[in-house]
Order: structure tokens, then C-alpha cells, then sequence
């Protein structure tokens, strides 16, 4: 990626030789060289650092490694005024502030960001409003928002990657500590605990291991973990391991982490990745309750699936409508040496049985036919097969016969439709599905980070970067999920459901409400909140009033700002101590 300013090209004899490439001409710096001793001839090492510009041949657009050989020169940290657009939009800044002021994060992470913490707010707005995670798109975001810094200062993605490089773990912990320390601690409170990785291939990474990625792409990934409570709907901390540790190992360390944040009255809400006999002896033996879900055909529940099989399914006082599914509750032990019996709520769902019995019938008649292909062939089989089927070889190993295993298969279709939740406190089986339904919640901030908030990929080269980078994004999963439930909440009182009332769609909605630069440079909103901008405020207690002064604030702040400048010249904000280290980008 290329800044989009200018430098001198460097004058370092015989290191800095061109390139031209279709229309442009590259910069390349000599960094080192090697040996070939099979060829005897020095092969140079060369890299990127900048692209000439197209008028003045002796100042180049430097990239991200220019800095990593000239630590030297001061790269520009703040865009000039001329930067700024001449209509703002200003719809999405004021909710986003409004949740801001509602959780007092502004002030918590001024605490362990008091330089930069405008620059890091501006960095979570961008998240959220555009979906995108790109840093050198950031600058034209500032260019037509209203921003969080300091006299709304413009920054150049250079301070961004530099800010980025330079966010310590003491920070991050400290905020998570002060987050946290703020939570009812009294309150009993479910919270939900889920995991998903991200492939990377980029850069100097600790946490970048092999390890079971999820879409099994084969590449190097990180873990990444999220502790929701689902009480209060909030999220209450994150944490990144390396791709190689297992969900189930883990788990220890975020109950260990939950003790340490004097969370007392707790129950968990846990997928079935994490269920072992480990994990659950260590909840019950630090004081916590747990609700976990098991598939209806692991042995653990399908015996006692099979001998409570048509006692409940069409019983009507066994219905939950909500979830149209049957439930019933029975006492087991969930162990042999169990010394407890435990809740296990057993369920029936009509319509996941003819789905789930259909991808049955399927892969059974998928394995047949290609076993039907390779009689009379030497092959190795996978348990699948071995599963479903008796397979009869000869003497040399080929593939003679096959059966089906008749019993198998129909114990299999008779589960189908059937599924598991264990509690190890006492509740009815509504109960204990619609907290565990509450978990969705947590799955869906996961798809919000990638899928909404731009982070599908991290897009950075180094450790530190990623940290930082992942510590903003729970920012804005804080924020997000704030300005999801507060939209949901009044689209469930309103008489009809507006699709405008999602958070892209209302988001994109606000947007439109903009200032716009009149006489003298002074700033002044542009028309009137429309119906459905009203009623989209209204779910944050807002209304046209309060647009009309934060309007009025922006525009005194810009017009502030406009008189103290006496020229357009870029000033660096600070000086870095080691401007040595490895500059990543935000993106």
C-alpha cells in the first residue's frame, strides 16, 4: 500500500535503483545480498519502498517498508485542513457517541489511552459505519465524519499504523480490568463462551499456528474467544491464542479468567466443542453452574433418547411452541463415577428430523454407490464406510461385497431430529432451551466481527498490530451490539417491521443526515430528520432536538479550529522514542 503523500527519494549510492511497470516506476532499495555458491555470483536483495510520482521525479509515494530503511524520516502525522469534506455526515457519529456516553467508554479508555484514545474511537466508528477494516481507506472516512480526536484532527493512515504499533498489552488489560470491575458482580448472570479462528499467512505472528481451522483450508490460523453475558447483553471480554490449542484446553484459562474478575453467581452456556469431563469437574469445583449442548446420537444420550422415545413427542404439555420443538427433562448421572445426577432435556423438533433423516438416506445411498464402483479393486476405506456397511474383502485385499448394516442405520434414522442440553442445576427443558438459545447472540457477534465490521481478514504483519487491531474490534462489538438491541427492542413495539431497522440499514439511514460548509466555512445541518431517522433516533432516547445540537456543537468546534489556522503546512503530532521497529498498517 502506498501513503498518499510524498518523500524525497533517498540518495543512498548503489542501493536505490528504479523500475518502470506499466504506467509506474518503482523505488527499490538494496538491503542485502547472497551468495550462490552453486552459481558463484552475488544475487542481490531488493524490496518496494515507494512509486515515483508522476510530475516530480524525485519525490516518490512511500509504502509501508520505506520506514523500515529510513527510520529517519518524519512521515506526516496529520492531514491538513483542506482534507475535510464540505458536508459531513453526522447521523451514525451521534448514536455511536450516544452509546459511548451511555457505558462511559469514552473516559475508561482515555484512562490507558490518554493521547490517542480520539484516534482509537474514530478507528472503531470506521469499523461500524463502513464494514470495512482497511486502513487506507480510514482517511476518507475522517474526510466526510465527524470525528472523536481531539479538534476532530484529521490523521494521515501513517499515525494510524504507528498508533497501532504502538498499543501495549498493559492497555488492553487494563481496559478489560476497568470493563469489567464495572459489571454487577452481585447479579447472577449466564454467560455464553464461543470460538472461532481466522486463517493468516502474513507477517512476524506468535500466535500464528496449524491448528483445526474451521474451514479446513489447510493454512496457519489464531483462535479468538468471546465471553458474552447474555444476562445483560453484553460483552465482557475477549481473548487470542495461538491456532494449535484446542477449544476444550482452553476453557480452563477463561474460567480462571472469570474468577479473576470477581464474577460470583455464574453459570455457563457452552457449545458441545467443550464438553469434557476436565472442563466440567473445574466449573463445578470453582462454584459454577453450566449449560451445554450434546447432539441426540452421541452415546452419552442416545440411550436414554431411545428409551424415552415416544413419550413426549406428541404430548402437547411437553410442546414449546416458541421453538416448536417437544421437550422433556430426566435424571442421569453424566459419567460413570459421577457422583451427582444431572439434568438432561431431551428434544424432538418435527421438522429438523425429515431434514436431518433425508441427509442421512443421502450419504448412505452416496457410499453405496461408490463402493458399488470399486468392487473388484484394491482400495482403503474411511470409518464411514466401515460404519454404514460390512465390507468383504478376498485374499489380495479387493474390494469383493458389501452390506449394509441394517441395525445401524436404523438406530441412526430413529435419533434423527433428536438433540441434547445438560444443565447441572435444576430447570424445566423451556428453560434451559431458551437460555441456551440465548448463546446465539455470541454467534452472531462472530459474524458481526467478520462479516459486518470488515474482519474476515486482519490484514496486518506483525503481533503487536494484530493485538491492537483485535482490541478495537471488541470495541466495536461493544458499541454494535448496543445499537443492535437497542434497534431491536423498538422495532418489537412498533406495529409493522420496517426493514430499515437492522443496524447496516439504519446506519445507512442516518448517514444521510449531513452538514454542510456555508459562508465563512461554518458548518450547518443541511435539513430537517426525516420520518424514518426519527424513528430510528428514538431508539436511543434522541430526537430532531438533539441532532440539531450536536450539530451545533461540530459546527463551533470546526469553526474553532478553522480560525487557529495560520497555514496548511502537515505538522508532526509526536516524536516516537524507537522508529526503528516495524511499521504496520491498520490494514
Amino acid at each position: 500500500m502506498y501513503y498518499d503523500y510524498t518523500v524525497k527519494i533517498p540518495q543512498v549510492r548503489g542501493k536505490i535503483i528504479t523500475k518502470k511497470k506499466g504506467d509506474s516506476t518503482y523505488v527499490l532499495f538494496q538491503y542485502g545480498q547472497q551468495y550462490n555458491a552453486e552459481k558463484k555470483y552475488v544475487i542481490p536483495q531488493r524490496t518496494i519502498i515507494g512509486k515515483i510520482h508522476e510530475d516530480n521525479h524525485d519525490l516518490m509515494y512511500p509504502n509501508e517498508k520505506f520506514q523500515d530503511y529510513f527510520p529517519d524520516v518524519t512521515l506526516p502525522e496529520e492531514l491538513p485542513e483542506s482534507y475535510r469534506s464540505c458536508a459531513l455526515k453526522i447521523g451514525s457519529y451521534a448514536v455511536i457517541q450516544k452509546v459511548l456516553q451511555e457505558y462511559k467508554l469514552e473516559s475508561l479508555l482515555n484512562t490507558w489511552f490518554p493521547k490517542d484514545c480520539g484516534l482509537l474511537l474514530d478507528l472503531m466508528a470506521y469499523l461500524i459505519v463502513n464494514e470495512e477494516n482497511a486502513g487506507q481507506y480510514y482517511p476518507d472516512f475522517a474526510f466526510n465524519h465527524p470525528l472523536f480526536s481531539e479538534g476532530m484532527r484529521i490523521y494521515s493512515d501513517s499515525k494510524v499504523s504507528r498508533f497501532l504499533k504502538s498499543v501495549t498489552r498493559e492497555q488492553i488489560i487494563g481496559f478489560l480490568n476497568d470493563w469489567n470491575k464495572k459489571r454487577d458482580h452481585r447479579q447472577c448472570i449466564y454467560i455464553s463462551y464461543d470460538s472461532t479462528n481466522k486463517n493468516c499467512q502474513a507477517g512476524d505472528i506468535d500466535l500464528i499456528e496449524y491448528g483445526k481451522a474451521k474451514d479446513e483450508k489447510g493454512l496457519p490460523v489464531f483462535n479468538l474467544a468471546l465471553a458474552f453475558d447474555k444476562t445483560n447483553r453484553v460483552p465482557l471480554f475477549y481473548e487470542e491464542y495461538p491456532g494449535s490449542i484446542t477449544d476444550v484446553s482452553q476453557f480452563e484459562y477463561m474460567v480462571d479468567k472469570v474468577k479473576e474478575y470477581n464474577y460470583k453467581s455464574v453459570g455457563f452456556i457452552l457449545d458441545r466443542g467443550y464438553f469434557s469431563k476436565a472442563n466440567i469437574k473445574y466449573m463445578e469445583d470453582n462454584g459454577y453452574s453450566f449449560i451445554i449442548m450434546v447432539k441426540g446420537r452421541k452415546n452419552l444420550v442416545s440411550e436414554l433418547i431411545t428409551a424415552n422415545r415416544n413419550t413426549f413427542e406428541t404430548d402437547r404439555e411437553c410442546s414449546i411452541r416458541s421453538y416448536r420443538v417437544y421437550g422433556k427433562t430426566v435424571l442421569a448421572k453424566l459419567y460413570e463415577d459421577d457422583d451427582a445426577l444431572r439434568y438432561f432435556h431431551l428434544y424432538f423438533n418435527p421438522s429438523k428430523q425429515a431434514a436431518e433423516r433425508e441427509q442421512l438416506e443421502q450419504l448412505i445411498e452416496r457410499l453405496g454407490l461408490y463402493l458399488e464402483k470399486h468392487i473388484g479393486k484394491d482400495i482403503t476405506l474411511g470409518n464411514v464406510y466401515h460404519e454404514y456397511f460390512d465390507l468383504h474383502y478376498n485374499s489380495k485385499h479387493t474390494l469383493v461385497s458389501y452390506t449394509e448394516k441394517k441395525d445401524v442405520v436404523r438406530k441412526k434414522l430413529e435419533q434423527c431430529g433428536y438433540f441434547c442440553i445438560i444443565t447441572s442445576t435444576e430447570m424445566t427443558a423451556s428453560q434451559a432451551l431458551i437460555h441456551y438459545k440465548g448463546r446465539d447472540i455470541s454467534e452472531k457477534l462472530f459474524s458481526t466481527d467478520k462479516s459486518f465490521i470488515g474482519s474476515k481478514s486482519n490484514r496486518v504483519q506483525s503481533s503487536e498490530s494484530l493485538s491492537a487491531k483485535l482490541f478495537i474490534e471488541f470495541i466495536a462489538l461493544i458499541v454494535r451490539n448496543r445499537i443492535y438491541n437497542l434497534l431491536k427492542e423498538t422495532m418489537l413495539r412498533l406495529e409493522t417491521k420496517p426493514n430499515y431497522m437492522t443496524v447496516p440499514a439504519a446506519l445507512r439511514e442516518l448517514e444521510k443526515i449531513e452538514m454542510v460548509r456555508r459562508g465563512k466555512g461554518h458548518y450547518r445541518l443541511d435539513h430537517a430528520v426525516t420520518k424514518r431517522q426519527k424513528v430510528i433516533l428514538s431508539s436511543f432516547g434522541m430526537d430532531e432536538n438533539n441532532i440539531r445540537d450536536i450539530a451545533g456543537g461540530i459546527g463551533n468546534l470546526l469553526s474553532k479550529n478553522q480560525s487557529l489556522i495560520t497555514n496548511t503546512d502537515i505538522q508532526d503530532e509526536e516524536e516516537y522514542d524507537d522508529g526503528s521497529d516495524e511499521i504496520d498498517n491498520f490494514d
